[in-house]
C-alpha cells in the first residue's frame, strides 16, 4: 500500500462531494460538499486547496458506470471534470474509479444510522458519503491487490 492521504471526489451536476483518507491511506471520511461552478471553476480551485491542505498523494474521482458496466453521458461528464482537475492539480495524479452503487450504499448507510433532516441537507451529506464509499473501496482494493485502483487521468485524457 502506497503511503499518503487520498482525496475522493463524487461529481454531480449540482454538487461535488469530497472525502479524504488519513495519511496512512487506511480509512476514508467525509470532508465537505461543494457547489458546482460551471463557469468559473471555483469548485476545482477549492478542491486544489483541499488536496494541498491534506498533502494528498492522489485524487480519486468516481466514474458513474451502469450495473452492466456501460458508460453514458454522466461518465463522459465525470471524465471531462477529472481531466480539468488533473490539469489543475498536476503533478498530483487523478484516478477514475468505478463508483457503481456508491450513492445507493451511502443512502442506505445514512438511513440505517438514523440520519434525518430535510432533503437538501441530506443530499449534501449523501454526496460526501458516496465519496467515502468509493474512496474506501479504492483504498481496500489497493491494499488487497498491491496495485493502484482505476485508471489514471493524464494529458487531458483518461487512459487505462
Amino acid at each position: 500500500m502506497r503511503p499518503g492521504a487520498r482525496v475522493g471526489v463524487d461529481i454531480g451536476t449540482v454538487r461535488v462531494g469530497v472525502a479524504a483518507s488519513d495519511p496512512g491511506g487506511t480509512l476514508a471520511h467525509p470532508v465537505t460538499t461543494l457547489a458546482r461552478d460551471r463557469t468559473g471553476d471555483r469548485d476545482i480551485e477549492r478542491l486544489a486547496d483541499i488536496v494541498a491542505e491534506r498533502e494528498a498523494v492522489e485524487v480519486v474521482v468516481g466514474l458513474p458506470t451502469t450495473l452492466a458496466g456501460a458508460q453514458g453521458s454522466a461518465a463522459a461528464a465525470a471524465r471531462d471534470y477529472a481531466s480539468r482537475l488533473s490539469k489543475r492539480l498536476s503533478p498530483v495524479p487523478v484516478r477514475l474509479v468505478d463508483e457503481r452503487l456508491s450513492t445507493v450504499s451511502a443512502e442506505r448507510h445514512l438511513r440505517a444510522s438514523g440520519r434525518r433532516g430535510n432533503a437538501r441537507d441530506r443530499r449534501q451529506v449523501v454526496d460526501q458519503a458516496a465519496a467515502v464509499v468509493f474512496l474506501q473501496a479504492a483504498l481496500d482494493t489497493e491494499r488487497a491487490t498491491g496495485a493502484p485502483p482505476g485508471e489514471v487521468v493524464s494529458g487531458g485524457d483518461s487512459t487505462r
